[in-house]
């Protein structure tokens, strides 16, 4: 069977859409940067991902480039990168800060001029504002001191948010892989498992199917954890009565879309039923919005809207969606302040998540934007499952 991936012909295509960006802001030189924790933007561009250390993507106007990591990865991202360049870089070594007092790194200045870049008062695109550290802003201001360094994040995002047809491919065969994972950890749901155990479920099914990786630290909370937005699971026993929040993700080429639902150990009553079916509700009534030319706050505001009308206002954190790709959660957000309008093929998470007073919950999945709605990317969520104990 052919793998599922993006093919390198792809990454050369992204590398000159970065050059055109590059040039059309009056940069000099593009630089991207990121880390084994947020490799997406570097990975991108490259297909590295690093292990430890960080990596860089210097691009040209011209189209130039160079891949730029630290100095165990040489060998490693010339194996796995698509890009021919690949330069030692002191700047970007591991957090254990080793000094490599034997080794003779290049350094900024020579990168650049090996890409055409000459001259002391250019103009340096950063465009992973976030993902760069002190480090690797000291190093490029100590090249070039008299540089203007400019912030660039919208670049990546314009890159990023649109998807081609294997980009889309790859997060389908992820979807699929997570929904086995998915039914694995239902099946072996009961009192007296830990999420660790519940989360190794997930994991097995996941690489036994195909997974690169798994695409988010593999959530499965109980009771009181599941108010955590963002957590980790932990050794606590699942308990008769409790709810528990399932989302997993697998990854496919470093494409991570996650499914998530509660699960209830029992019947469901109370608050937490109202809750968990109106979540459902919200996260339907969420799908039906979302097609190409909606504006993207129109629908945060109306699905906030939604929540207090019917009396949930005040068990809301966030919410529509958020951005879909290269790591389960990406830009753009939908929120109030988001001001573009939906776009075929861009790919996003519905993601419905509200708290109770003692337990939370989330209904999640991925999709993708068409000219008439939007298509699922994994199977339709919605079932309530409530696990006899």
């Amino acid at each position: 069977m052919k793998r599922v991936m993006i093919p390198d012909e792809e990454y050369k295509q992204r590398i000159a859409r970065a050059a055109k960006l590059a040039g059309e802001r009056g940069l000099d030189i593009l630089v991207v940067n990121g880390s084994e924790a947020d490799y997406a933007n570097t990975r991108y561009l490259s297909g590295f991902w690093p292990v430890f250390e960080r990596a860089g993507v210097a691009i040209t106007p011209s189209g130039d480039c160079a891949l730029m990591v630290g100095p165990e990865s040489q060998i490693f991202a010339s194996d796995f990168g698509h890009i021919d360049k690949v330069r030692v870089l002191r700047e970007y070594r591991e957090s254990a800060n080793p000094q490599y007092p034997e080794l003779h790194p290049t350094n900024f200045r020579e990168v650049f001029k090996e890409l055409g870049v000459t001259g002391d008062h250019i103009k340096i695109g950063m465009a992973a504002w976030l993902d760069t550290n002190l480090v690797i802003y000291e190093g490029i201001k100590e090249c070039y001191p008299e540089a203007e360094l400019i912030r660039c994040d919208d670049i990546m995002t314009t890159l990023r948010s649109v998807k081609s047809d294997n980009e889309i491919a790859c997060l389908r065969e992820a979807a699929r892989i997570t929904e086995i994972a998915t039914q694995e950890v239902i099946k072996a749901l009961r009192p007296g498992v830990t999420e660790l155990q519940m989360v190794g479920i997930a994991q097995k099914a996941i690489y036994e199917n195909g997974g690169e990786y798994e695409g988010l630290p593999l959530y499965v909370f109980s009771e009181k954890s599941t108010q955590h937005a963002i957590s980790r699971s932990s050794y606590r026993e699942i308990q008769k009565g409790d709810i528990v929040q399932i989302n997993l993700a697998a990854k496919i080429d470093g494409y991570s879309p996650s499914i998530g639902m509660p699960v209830s150990m029992g019947p469901l009553t109370g608050l937490k039923k109202d809750l968990v079916e109106f979540c459902l509700k919200a996260h339907m009534w969420t799908e039906k919005q979302l097609k190409a030319g909606v504006i993207a706050a129109d629908v945060a505001k109306d699905f906030i809207k939604y929540f207090q009308e019917n009396g949930y206002g005040e068990n809301l954190l966030y919410g529509p969606c958020h951005g879909l790709g290269l790591i389960e959660v990406e830009a753009p957000w939908m929120e109030t302040i988001s001001d573009y309008p939906l776009l075929p093929n861009m790919t996003f998470q519905i993601d419905t998540f509200a708290m109770g007073p003692n337990f939370g919950l989330r209904w999640e999945k991925p999709i993708v934007i068409t000219e008439t709605g939007c298509d699922l990317l994994s199977p339709q969520i919605g079932t309530i499952h409530e696990i006899e104990c």
